[in-house]
Order: structure tokens, then sequence, then C-alpha cells
């Protein structure tokens, strides 16, 4: 539902997104958010905070091309961002006789992989909180570059499915697995906007053998202008049923450097499952496994690190009532021989979430969040290596 609508001749312009605020309770370690060891995206205490703001800018220039931007705000740890998230151009194709339909975006947005993050404004329609999977997506990737899709629409040929092909080429984003190597897998519904930086926690490497390092990374910035890549496919089959399978390729050059900012060769597998099981019951899942790249300009690894997250979600819906729960489990494997960074860790997950539709716009939502790790980079800070942290949340959405 749009809040409002404004025509000019043959433009239109519609808004839509939603507020979102929280309070929270968290046990265990200072956030990640402000350079802490710990794997939620808030620290110890109970406070009030803005999950998200979300203001969304559609423009129709024509009947099948349309400019859209999303403007997110959030505030939590002392920190408020308040910026673009994304900004495209898109084009929607009509399907021809035979039910093939082509679709292009141009600018920055989202990489097709989330299953989660799926509502207005990249945010999570079931749970307050995404899967670490998709809470590093929302920190550290973004593309700004092209998306081309091709359908294949089964209603047009008496199938009972429908097909989608995605390709993507993109810029600026060659920071991409700084984070996930140096705070490694997270909690969190923050999602990255442009022109923001994210704070790297301390460890000694950062003295010694990674001195050149910036202490904060630009998810955003582009190191050798070679462009990046992924592709994907989706199977839609009947009752919403959908399978997933893509592949994502930065094709950075991970020996250059500038200001600071190193380049990163991030490659992964992913595939995904939404299953209806009946009117009630629902379940999704997916897995992401991949590796990162970072050299000195002797081409010497300095990092490199294998990477696996994975979840699996039952949902229950009833009225206007709906229970998940989540589980996961999640690793980072370190390869490398650079002495005082290690990146190993391993950790799991398990969430349990209730929202209740309190008016035709309103929700509110309740969520606790249980996630033990290990992670040996904590000793750099004098903390114990295995950490079990606890987050409690409760919510009040409203959609315009």
């Amino acid at each position: 539902m749009s809040l409002f609508s404004v025509n000019s001749q043959a433009l239109e312009a519609d808004f839509s997104g939603l507020l979102d605020l929280r309070l929270g309770h968290s046990h265990g370690q200072d956030s990640y958010v402000s350079g802490g060891q710990g794997k939620l995206q808030h620290s110890p205490g109970t406070d009030l905070s803005l999950g998200q703001a979300g203001l969304i800018s559609d423009l129709t220039l024509t009947d099948q091309v349309n400019l859209i931007g999303v403007l997110n705000g959030f505030s939590d740890e002392d920190k408020s961002r308040l910026g673009l998230s994304e900004l495209y151009f898109r084009y929607r194709g009509l399907p021809s006789e035979t039910g093939f339909r082509q679709g292009l975006k141009v600018g920055l947005s989202y990489p097709a992989i989330s299953l989660e993050n799926r509502a207005r404004a990249w945010s999570t329609p079931n749970t307050l909180t995404p899967s670490t999977m998709n809470s590093w997506i929302g920190e550290e990737l973004r593309a700004t570059g092209l998306e081309y899709t091709a359908e294949w629409l089964g209603k047009f040929r008496d199938k009972s499915y429908d097909l989608k092909l995605n390709g993507t080429v993109f810029f600026n984003n060659d920071t991409a697995g700084t984070m996930l190597s140096w705070h490694g897998w997270t909690q969190s519904s923050r999602q990255t906007v442009l022109g923001e930086t994210l704070e790297i926690p301390y460890f000694p490497a950062l003295d010694n053998a990674l001195s050149a390092q910036a202490r904060d990374s630009d998810p955003f910035h582009e190191e050798d202008n070679r462009p990046g890549y992924m592709v994907s496919l989706e199977l839609n089959l009947e009752r919403r049923r959908q399978l997933q399978l893509g592949y994502y390729d930065s094709n950075t050059n991970p020996y250059s450097e500038t200001n600071g900012q190193y380049g990163w060769h991030t490659k992964f597998l992913f595939a995904g499952i939404n299953w209806p099981i009946d009117r009630n019951w629902s379940l999704q899942g997916q897995i992401m496994s991949g590796d990162t790249l970072m050299q000195s300009p002797q081409r010497i690894d300095v990092v490199n690190n294998r990477f696996q997250s994975a979840y699996l979600s039952l949902g229950w819906k009833s009225g206007k009532k709906r229970l998940n729960a989540r589980i996961e489990e999640f690793s980072v494997t370190d390869r490398d021989t650079t002495p005082l960074d290690n990146n190993n860790e391993y950790g799991k997950a398990l969430t349990l979430s209730y929202r209740y539709q309190l008016a035709r716009q309103w929700f509110m939502l309740g969520e606790l969040s249980w996630l033990d790790s290990h992670r040996p980079a904590r000793m750099y800070q004098g903390i114990a290596v295995d950490q079990v942290e606890r987050l409690s949340l409760l919510g009040v959405r409203y959609y315009f």
C-alpha cells in the first residue's frame, strides 16, 4: 500500500516504507557494530533503538520503466545512520505469447540472494533479525551495475512451474570479505548505507603485517575497475514453492590496495528452498559456501579464508499469528600463515520469533536469539574464546 502518490502527466511517484522500533536486552560481548567481539547487533544491557526507518520512492517513467530509491535509517550502539541503500532503474517487460519475459536493473541494489529479506526496504517480514548469512549480505554485499533477468512463465505453456535466470555484472564492492574475516559471522538487521564505513575490531596484525590497512572498511570501494558477476537460477513451483541455485564472484584483484582499502577476491556458491508444507506450515532454508582472499603486492596470501553458513527455518501461521524457529551453523577456516591474525571460527544459533498482526499495517514482534561461537581472535582483546550470547527483542512495525 502506498502512503500517497503524485501524478504529473506521464510521471507517477509512489512512496511507501516502514517504521520499526525495538526494545532489546542483550547478554554477551560488546557488539561488532562498535568494534567489539560480540556477534549480536546490541552490546550487553537494555536499550530502545530504531531497528529501521525505510522510505521507498517509486517513480514510474513509462509503463515498463521505474526509478526506485530506498532511504534507510538505523540507530543503535550510539550510532545513527541515514542514507541510500538502493537506487536503480528497473525495466520489467511484458510476457510474450510463449510466456517469455525479460527484466533489467541498472544502479545500486542488493544481489538477488536472500530469501528472508523480501519485505519493504529489504526487511524481513517474519522475524526481527535475519540469519547470519543474510546479515552479512546486508553489511558487505551491494551490486552497482546491471542485473538482467529472463523468465519463462509456465501458465503460457500449460506448465506447472516458472523458471527465472538471473545474470548480474557489478562494480564498487571490492572489499567484500573484510568484515566476514575480521569480525566473523554476525546477526543483525542493520543495512550498510551508501558512504558508510565499517569499524574493524582490533587484532595485533594491524600493528604489524597489516599496518597499511585502514581501521574502517569501505564496502562500496572499487579497487581494480574489474567487474564482478553473479548468476542464479530460480525454479518456482505450484503453491509458491521455490528452489534457488547461484554463484557469486567479485573477480577482484586480491593484491591491490589504495588508501588502506585492499581488494578481496570473494566467491561463493549459494542455494535455497522455500517450501509451504500446507496452509499453516512452511519450511525455508539457505546455504552459502565460498572463499575470500587478500594478498600482499608480492602476491603472498595475507588472508585466505574458507567460509560457510546455513540456516533452516520452520514457520507456522494461523490467522493473525505466526511462529518461526530458525537454526543455523556457520564457520570460517583460516588457511593463511599471517601471524597475530587468526580468523578461525565456528558457531551455531537458534532464533525463535513471534509475530502478531495488530491491524492492517501494524505488527508486533517478539524474538529470542541464542548464539554459541568459538573464535580464537577474541584472545587478542583478553576475552574468552568461547562465548554464548543471548538477545531478547520486542518490536513494533508499521508498514505504509
